[in-house]
């Protein structure tokens, strides 16, 4: 696999031999730069494998972060691969106040995943004799915003195969839903990423195996299945820049999916950030992925079984530079204005969208100071007020590439000293009480309160030679009280399980535990604005426009059977998205989805609309489908109809006739 690729990699085995003491414990620096003490999320040592003298070494790695509307903090964290994911969580209605340092009682509730190194740590076991996780690959978080009640929490979890572990709580993570093991449709996935959105809907993406589309998924159900809805975030125009396998094309690297949350009329909108090349002789030629893109979707919040999405591009830098170091991340404020951060590996980049993802401010250097010139990477950002953005990364004390070990780790071969002359790395934040300007001012500050880690710090995925200690990422999030909470990985204390004959703090070969720390803001800034005007609308479509809309069901090839589809298709761009199955179909159930990977054909005539584009069947490319769609009535069941024809190699399959559930109609604009 290349580099494009950033799951976890399975865990070492060490013997078992006697008790081990964890480590736990945190600094007696009450706080830095208005933060809490860092403080280590404590976990089991080691984690047995079954009744074998052998147990995996538990590592906290890649940590999400959330907080719920409620205040319910949720830090979650990977093992690796077969190890599982591990969640803590602090509510101070149950949990306690905050500790006299400022610290939080976090409660750890386990591995939802299915890991059942605790007698009480797991939602359900049957499907894992072995007492091992089905995941801990990568893990994100989400949770929802309801009108009343506790908030919903999903989960997912990134597995060896099929690919994707959900499952959800309803009772702030004391119990979860038995895990779902395949809720991505897709299987052969790479990094996932979920949102919450009202009360019980979550959006996850990742990457698709065959055409490294970023495929958009919607649930219904709080992150149990993710059946009731699904998108492309590249699309067609775009696709050919950024989509294919990386083993042919350079490709791309998605970031977290993020929904607008705000009163605006905005609310609703999806956006997707990745990077990738800049044009397709770079994609085809394998050259660095030096543009940053936005895929937008507004027609989502019409919660049809399908949407689509339009990109837009944020930033290009130079020829031969590189935006993944590593991931792009995106966030929304209240207000309906959007946000991303990347990185160079030198410097933090931030911009801003005031129109809905459309058009963005240029980019400006967030990283000063000090950091000017050093290694910057792992961005995140949250936001929340009129403006407000915080954004974390990972920065060093010397000049230099991230991954390059003669200048960050210099050290002699068999040296069990020279850790002393290694880069020292920092957790730094940059806090703007204005960033949706055009001028953003932000304030930088340090926040760990000790060095996490010495050396080089990978970007390269599971292709990189550098240290990947500290994995690819940790996140920020904003709390209801406009304070910044953020968990990040550190490696700066030995672990008790020790490598023979090496056992020094400065030795390159010695093992080190590995942990999420978490802090928190105490106080929230007091430049902040409660009211603002809510972010423009994107510029309206040109005269003439036209959409076609639909969705529910026909009848089935097969008598007493009903097909279910769903559609939007636009003439504006021309862009389509398909989503159609028939249990009933001759020869066998068809699933039919329409892929990005050219431009589809829209046209118009009268109440009818005509779209066709390359489809994905029974998850295997190589297919076209033809779909005319007629708005008759409304409502139009019995009067609109829809008919769908199918072809590739050897293989035909149409359909069609009234609608006997739902509605097609036509939008002009």
């Amino acid at each position: 696999m290349k580099a494009r690729l950033h799951f976890g990699l399975a865990l070492g085995l060490t013997c078992l031999v006697g008790a081990l003491a964890l480590l736990i414990g945190h600094s007696s620096v009450l706080a830095i730069n208005g933060f809490s003490t860092n403080q280590e999320l404590p976990l089991p040592l080691l984690a047995p494998v079954g009744s074998a003298p052998l147990a995996f070494i538990v590592r906290g790695l890649e940590p999400s972060v959330r907080v719920a509307p409620d205040g319910t903090v949720y830090v979650s964290s990977i093992r690796g691969v077969p190890g599982g994911v591990d969640l803590h969580r602090y509510f101070a209605g149950s949990d306690g106040p905050a500790n006299p340092d400022g610290t939080y009682p976090f409660k750890y509730e386990g591995q939802p995943d299915n890991c059942g190194i605790l007698a009480n740590g797991c939602a359900n076991n049957s499907l894992d004799p072995l007492g091992l996780g089905l995941g801990g690959g990568d893990v994100d978080i989400a949770v929802n915003f309801p009108t009343s009640g506790v908030p919903n929490l999903a989960l997912v979890s990134l597995t060896l195969a099929p690919g994707v572990t959900g499952t959800h709580s309803i009772d702030r993570g004391d119990h979860f839903s038995a895990p779902n093991p395949v809720v991505a449709l897709i299987p052969g996935d790479d990094r996932q990423w979920i949102d919450g959105f009202r009360d019980q809907n979550v959006y996850l993406n990742y990457h698709d195996v065959e055409t490294f589309n970023i495929e958009v998924q919607r649930s219904n159900d709080g992150g149990v299945t993710y059946v009731n809805g699904f998108g492309e975030a590249i699309d067609p125009q775009t696709f050919p820049a950024a989509g294919g396998v990386p083993a042919t094309n350079t490709a791309n690297v998605a970031g977290q999916i993020k929904v607008d949350r705000s009163s605006c009329a905005s609310n609703g909108n999806l956006y997707q950030v990745f990077v990738a090349p800049d044009n397709v002789t770079e994609n085809l030629t394998g050259q660095p992925l030096r543009s940053v893109y936005v895929g937008v979707s507004t027609d989502v919040k019409m919660g049809l079984p399908v949407f689509t999405f339009t990109d837009h591009k944020v930033f290009t830098g130079p020829v031969g530079s590189n935006a993944e170091n590593l991931f792009p991340a995106l966030a929304t404020d209240d207000f309906g204005f959007v946000y991303a951060v990347w990185s160079d590996n030198t410097n933090i980049f931030f911009s801003s969208s005031s129109d809905q993802g459309t058009m963005w401010t240029p980019a400006i250097q967030v990283n000063s100071g000090f950091t000017g010139g050093k290694a910057n990477v792992f961005p995140w950002i949250a936001a929340d007020a009129f403006g407000h953005v915080g954004i974390v990364w990972f920065g060093d004390d010397r000049v230099g590439n991230s991954n390059d070990t003669a200048t960050l780790a210099p050290c002699s071969s068999g040296s069990t000293t020279c850790m002393t002359g290694w880069a020292n790395w920092s957790v730094y934040f940059a806090e703007s009480a204005n960033a949706n300007s055009a001028t953003p001012v932000f304030t930088q500050s340090v926040i760990s309160d000790h060095i996490i880690h010495r050396g080089t710090v990978s970007t390269g995925g599971l292709g990189g030679g550098a240290d990947r200690s500290l994995a690819d990422l940790f996140q920020i999030a904003m709390d209801p009280q406009h304070r910044a909470n953020v968990a990040f990985s550190d490696d700066h204390k030995l672990s008790p399980v020790t490598v023979s004959g090496h056992t020094g703090n400065d030795d390159p070969q010695a093992r080190r535990l590995i942990r999420a720390n978490f802090t928190h803001q105490l106080m929230a800034n007091l430049s902040l604005i409660a009211t603002g005007t809510c972010a423009g609308p994107p510029p309206p479509p040109p005269p003439g426009a036209e959409t076609i809309t639909g969705g529910s069901q026909i009848a089935s090839q097969t008598s007493g059977l009903a097909a279910n589809f769903g559609f939007v298709a636009m003439n504006d761009t021309p862009k389509a998205s398909l989503s159609y199955h028939d249990d009933g179909a001759t020869g066998g159930s068809i699933d039919v989805h329409s892929a990005n990977t050219s431009v589809p054909s829209v046209t118009f005539q009268g109440n009818c609309g005509t779209f066709k584009g390359d489809a994905k069947v029974n998850q295997k490319l190589g297919y076209r489908y033809t779909v005319n769609a007629c708005d008759n009535a409304d409502p139009g069941v019995g009067k609109d109809t829809f008919f769908i024809s199918v072809t590739g190699r050897n293989f035909s399959y149409s359909n069609g006739g009234f609608i006997t559930n739902g509605n097609i109609q036509i939008h002009k604009e």
